[in-house]
């Protein structure tokens, strides 16, 4: 077996899984008026229990609040192994952007299935990797 290639246990087999912010901006429909956060998240839910090829948990802060409500789909075992990488989604507050975010992740998430054109016009950066490529292109003017 190729070591590149091997997975461990249960990552093989994790299903794709979605990472919800619902820190201090994400999920606060103060913040976000017309929006229902617990309905978005009751949704994924259901649908995580009812097939099994979906995963949901939600964290404190992913950090761009700026661009809250944020989901991050992760990989299914499959799709890592296929190339797939986490993927983040900025602006997911409604029934559309949630939508399209369960297709695609039925239908296999990153690495197997291509996202919804509307829903890649939604995809940021990870916080990491901008500020990660700020400093590259400062280091890159001296």
């Amino acid at each position: 077996m190729n070591p590149r290639t091997a997975t461990i246990g249960a990552a093989r087999d994790r299903p794709c899984t979605l990472v919800v912010c619902r820190g201090c901006c994400c999920g606060n429909p103060r913040k976000h008026p017309g929006t229902d956060p617990q309905w978005q998240l009751d949704r994924l839910r259901a649908a995580a229990e009812s097939d099994g090829r979906l995963a949901v948990r939600t964290t404190d802060c992913l950090g761009p609040c700026d661009q809250a409500n944020v989901i991050v789909v992760q990989p299914s075992g499959a799709g890592r192994r296929s190339g797939g990488r986490a993927t983040w989604i900025g602006w997911a507050n409604d029934d559309d952007c949630t939508d399209d975010i369960l297709g695609w992740a039925a239908g296999g998430g990153p690495g197997l299935a291509e996202p919804p054109a509307a829903l890649q016009l939604q995809f940021i950066r990870p916080p990491g990797e901008v500020r990660t490529r700020a400093r590259g292109r400062g280091r890159a003017r001296r």
